[in-house]
């Protein structure tokens, strides 16, 4: 994986990383009801549950990348045209202010870590999502191991890191994500990363 590749996808995760979802709402209410030292026990899950996500979704990418280069570049095209689809709908909805709901007070840590990793590890959208959006920053004329373990090893850093963003930044962003205008910035952020992702294949400049 070239430097500017890499760049690439560190801009792209980051930008999709800043879209609050399910896992925000959930880190969100936890920090609300129980305080950070609890909703910090959600992070792990987290990670490992993105860990296993990706793995799975990288595994079958590999597969058909070591059964047809051909194939792969399909699947990649295919990818391309599902993140540009969803970047054009992400883009055209409207942004409406988060209903941010405070956790039971006596929800424990374990039941925290266990929930953070259910959302992420057995949601299939994300496993969808990280089949068309990953495969994007590989080269099928380099080894497919050392590209797969950057980019996990990438995303998972900034997935910890941006997850205890969130948590300390909880009580400054919540005013926020109640603003309409806000959320349609980020929204249309994260929209105008999933088509730059697709157009990136698109326009064959990680096939080098």
């Amino acid at each position: 994986m070239s430097f500017e590749v890499w760049l690439a996808f560190v801009a792209a995760s980051a930008a999709l990383l800043a879209v609050p979802g399910p896992v925000v709402m959930l880190l969100f209410s936890t920090t609300l009801g129980r305080g950070r030292s609890v909703s910090i026990a959600a992070v792990p899950g987290v990670v490992l549950g993105d860990f296993a996500a990706m793995t799975v979704s990288l595994m079958g990418a590999g597969a058909v990348l070591s059964a047809s280069a051909t194939l792969f570049t399909i699947l990649k095209i295919l990818g391309a045209a599902y993140l540009v689809w969803l970047g054009i709908q992400m883009w055209r909805t409207d942004a409406k202010p988060l209903a941010l709901k405070t956790a039971a007070r006596n929800r424990s840590r374990l039941t925290v870590f266990r929930q953070a990793f259910l959302v992420t590890a057995f949601n299939p959208k994300d496993i969808v999502f990280f089949v068309a959006f990953l495969p994007q920053f590989i080269n099928p004329a380099e080894p497919p191991l050392a590209q797969i373990i950057t980019i996990e090893v990438t995303f998972l850093a900034m997935v910890l890191i941006s997850n205890l963003l969130w948590i300390f930044l909880c009580g400054t962003l919540r005013d926020g994500l109640k603003n309409p205008a806000t959320l349609r910035f980020v929204n249309r952020l994260g929209a105008g990363c999933l088509i730059g992702a697709g157009a990136f294949t698109a326009l064959g400049r990680n096939s080098a």
